[in-house]
C-alpha cells in the first residue's frame, strides 16, 4: 500500500471516509454495475440499489462520525481489497436518532472507465461489508 499515491486505492478508501464523514454523495465510488454488492450494517444492496441506497442514505443521516483504527489495503494490478476496524456513527435526520457502532468493514474495488474494467482506470468498489457485533 503506498500511503502517498492520490491514485492508489488506499487513498480511494480513505476519500470514501471523508466522503462519508462530510455527507457528500457515496454512489460515485461504485461502480455501476448489476454485480456489485454492499452489504451494510442492517441492509443488503444488489446493482442499482447501491446507487439509489447511497443517495438515500445520504439524504437521510447527518452527523457521520467515521474513525479508521486499521485500515489494511493490497492492491494487484487492476484489483485491490481493503480491512478495516471503525468506529462509525450518525443521526437519522428525520428521526432524530443517534446510531453508533463499533464495526469491521472489508470490500473490493476495481478499476474502471467507461464503466468497463480498465487497467488505467479510476477504482470503485464492486463489493463491500459492513458489519457489527452489537445488537440492532
Amino acid at each position: 500500500m503506498d500511503e502517498g499515491d492520490a491514485d492508489s486505492a488506499a487513498a480511494t478508501v480513505r476519500r470514501y471516509y471523508e466522503s462519508l464523514r462530510e455527507g457528500e454523495p457515496l454512489a460515485p465510488f461504485f461502480a455501476d454495475d448489476p454485480d456489485v454488492v454492499k452489504y451494510g450494517v442492517s441492509e443488503r444492496l444488489v446493482g442499482d440499489e447501491v446507487q439509489s441506497g447511497l443517495r438515500e442514505q445520504t439524504e437521510r443521516t447527518e452527523g457521520w462520525t467515521v474513525e479508521s483504527r486499521a485500515l489494511r489495503v493490497t492492491e494487484r494490478d487492476a484489483h485491490a481489497w481493503f480491512s478495516d476496524q471503525m468506529f462509525m456513527g450518525w443521526t437519522d435526520a428525520e428521526r432524530r436518532i443517534r446510531y453508533e457502532f463499533e464495526t469491521r468493514w472489508s470490500g473490493t474495488l476495481e478499476r474502471r472507465s467507461d464503466g468497463e474494467p480498465a487497467a488505467d482506470g479510476e477504482w470503485r468498489f464492486v463489493g463491500m461489508h459492513v458489519s457489527t457485533t452489537e445488537a440492532l
